[in-house]
């Protein structure tokens, strides 16, 4: 596989002539006893236009720099010489499956018209695949270099030389094909078309004229490759604007594959042949590992784990193997050995081949798996099933072709109509159909993600609103305290909350506040929340005994949290400074820069049988008590280090509002949700003073 389908690229088929042609004679010398002299190519009245250097070519297998010369004996029949036409390749006249050095020799008697110049110039169409012209012994031009430096040139467009003045000589061509590789059917080597000579003006005329016919025998596959461009970015842009749908990306990857493939093999560039093929054939394998995950996203198999696995090593093996298969063309610019290079190539090309059948299984595994996919899905999966089904078996027919000599391959390359000057093949069709599939699915379900995401970000909004309503808007004054608090949720919805709640009848004068944290984040998060609050309130009316409550909100809580839990913690706060503090497995509160030391509990929601003790406790004049949430403790900085106990006693130390400690936090390396309450013991006879701030929500 490794150099037959830039070859392919060089096979360039020479245009009908034309501008007006100058008479052209064969005549044959007068027959020697050495063997039958090689025919004059007599061309009278060369103006403006072109002539064809068509008729009995002198041949010779090998190399030897004196067949440049003019006056060696290359008659037919002696020493080696043979005749061949430069219109085929010498593989189908009698010499298949030969490769390295080749020679052909042309003698040219060429007479200007009258007022004409004389200049002649050369119009070389591909040949295969090294070569160099001499006229009369001098060297004229090139294209590749020769062993041991081999470099190739592939697919490049028709090469002019310029043979000056002289109009009487001999036109020598040094040739070298590299050796036959896997799908290599022997049939190449040497000239692709027959050269043309003329004036500059017309050679220029006839050069621009074959290149327009390629262009235009291309412009189906331009068009096609553009539409895989533009389909490119649109999934990139649409996949950088949510980096989660993965599905987008492996369509932007795979689309983009056909436009790298176009501009490497297509578009003729004079660049290393060697470079070119590494980098086509390393391109192949990325566009097929890019097919496979793009079904695997399409057809909702990337939850397969064992599938995910496989499909992942098959993608190393595939890249690794192919780039190692492109690399083997180095092999041939250091001159080495052709045996061992064809067997490399085989034995990888065994490797390879296997691997093209990935997307058929994946499609059958859908398949087995009973999918539920919608009917644009399923359509996907029958475009790549034919695509790779005709593309695999194309693949595998032609190996071995110059000695198996099927032809089965051919024919389903062979085109099935011309459609202006492009021939169309089932293997074109089937990528179009592939192509226009893919584009399909991906717009559904752009549209339906599109449609899930709107739907999930009402119901985030929802979510904002009502913990916005939760979180309260304004906190009562406490007899006897100034009352801080901040709250700043990780997310567009916290899982932090708090209550502060004055309390009637037998209690009154008394207040009771309650703080808590439930895991995880976001929507299940805040409606857990929602849950909480409303036991709270109505809980603070018949049971605000900070363990009574806890043990109350834990029967309601068990069994509806699915799997998670809440830490929280109460106080009963009296205008005394007595009050009476109860912890479900939430961190202790500080009291000025001492972590009071509570019972352990279980959190809530987690053991339906779960009790909680009560612990009294008495705030004087001037003490600083402070609760929070584990976001403030377990902040982390761009080091992964965490804020921890020691930095939280310098913190509470200073005696700081809600609002710093929270910003301290934040500043630090915020992850999770943070929550601070901060109560100040007052003289008798003080106002109590309550601070707000207010939540800052991330996203708004």
């Amino acid at each position: 596989m490794l150099l037959s389908g830039l070859r392919a690229l060089a096979l360039v088929a020479v245009a009908a002539i034309l501008s007006p042609q100058p008479q052209i004679q064969a005549a044959i010398l007068v027959s020697s006893a050495t063997g039958t002299p090689p025919a004059v190519l007599t061309i009278e009245g060369l103006g403006k236009g072109v002539a064809p250097l068509d008729g009995p070519w002198q041949f010779h297998l090998g190399d030897d720099p004196t067949w440049a010369t003019p006056g060696i004996n290359d008659a037919t029949g002696q020493n080696g010489w043979e005749q061949l036409t430069a219109d085929a390749p010498w593989g189908t006249q009698g010499h298949p499956g030969y490769t390295g050095y080749a020679w052909y020799r042309r003698q040219l008697n060429i007479s200007p018209a009258p007022g004409a110049s004389p200049d002649v110039t050369l119009l070389i169409p591909a040949i295969d695949d090294v070569y160099e012209l001499f006229w009369n012994g001098a060297p004229v031009g090139q294209l590749g270099s020769f062993p041991p430096r081999l470099d190739v040139q592939f697919g490049i467009p028709p090469q002019t030389y310029r043979l000056g003045p002289a109009r009487i000589g001999v036109l020598a061509v040094r040739v070298f094909k590299l050796p036959s590789m896997s799908v290599d059917d022997g049939s190449a080597g040497g000239f692709e078309g027959l050269p043309l000579a003329g004036s500059q003006e017309g050679i220029g005329t006839q050069k621009d004229a074959l290149n327009f016919r390629w262009l235009r025998g291309r412009q189906f596959i331009f068009g096609l490759t553009s539409l895989y461009g533009l389909a490119s970015i649109l999934s990139f842009i649409a996949w950088l604007r949510d980096r989660k749908q993965r599905l987008l990306f492996w369509m932007a990857a795979y689309t983009f594959m056909p436009v790298l493939e176009l501009v490497l093999g297509g578009m003729r560039l004079p660049v290393s042949g060697m470079w070119l093929t590494f980098a086509i054939q390393t391109s192949i394998a990325v566009r097929e590992l890019c097919q496979w995950f793009l079904l695997i996203y399409l057809l909702q198999l990337d939850r397969h784990t064992k599938l995910m696995r496989a499909v992942q090593t098959a993608a190393c093996v595939g890249v690794l193997v192919g780039a190692l298969d492109g690399a083997l063309a180095f092999a041939f610019h250091f001159n080495w050995p052709a045996v061992p290079i064809q067997i490399a190539d085989a034995i990888l090309t065994a490797i390879i081949l296997p691997l093209e059948l990935v997307p058929i299984l994946l499609v059958i595994y859908a398949i087995r798996q009973r999918q539920q996919l919608d009917s644009a899905r399923w359509l996907v999966a029958a475009a790549a099933l034919l695509n790779g089904t005709w593309y695999s078996f194309g693949n595998i027919v032609d190996q071995g072709i110059r000695f198996t000599h099927w032809t089965l391959g051919t024919r389903m390359k062979a085109p099935l109509f011309t459609l202006f000057g492009n021939s169309i093949s089932v293997q074109i069709l089937l990528r179009v159909l592939l192509f226009l599939s893919i584009v399909y699915a991906v717009i559904r379900y752009s549209i339906a993600n599109q449609r899930r995401q709107n739907n999930l970000e009402r119901e985030f909004q929802n979510a904002r609103e009502l913990q916005q309503i939760l979180v309260p808007e304004t906190l009562p004054a406490i007899p006897g305290f100034t009352l801080t608090s901040a709250y700043r949720p990780a997310q567009e919805v916290g899982g932090d909350f708090f209550q502060i709640i004055p309390l009637e009848g037998a209690l009154h004068g008394a207040t009771l506040i309650v703080l808590g944290d439930v895991s995880g984040k976001g929507l299940q998060a805040a409606m857990t929340v929602s849950l909480i609050v409303g036991a709270v309130r109505t809980l603070a009316k018949f049971a605000p005994q900070p363990a009574q409550m806890l043990a109350e909100i834990n029967q309601r809580l068990h069994g509806r949290l699915q799997g998670g839990f809440a830490t929280c913690i109460t106080v009963l706060l009296n205008p005394d400074g007595s009050c009476i503090v109860a912890s479900a497995g939430h961190p202790a509160p500080f009291l000025n820069q001492r972590e009071l030391d509570l019972p352990g509990a279980l959190p809530l929601g987690l053991d339906l049988g779960a009790t909680y003790q009560q612990v009294p406790l008495h705030l004087r004049e001037g003490d600083h008590f402070s609760l929070y949430t584990d976001g403030l403790l377990e902040a982390r900085n761009q080091s992964g280090e965490l804020y921890g106990f020691e930095r939280l006693e310098v913190l509470f130390g200073t005696r700081p509002s809600a609002s710093r400690a929270s910003e301290e936090a934040v500043a630090f390396g915020q992850e999770d949700d943070v929550t601070v309450l901060t109560l100040t013991r007052l003289a008798v006879g003080q106002q109590p003073v309550t601070l707000l701030s207010a939540p800052i929500l991330a996203g708004s």
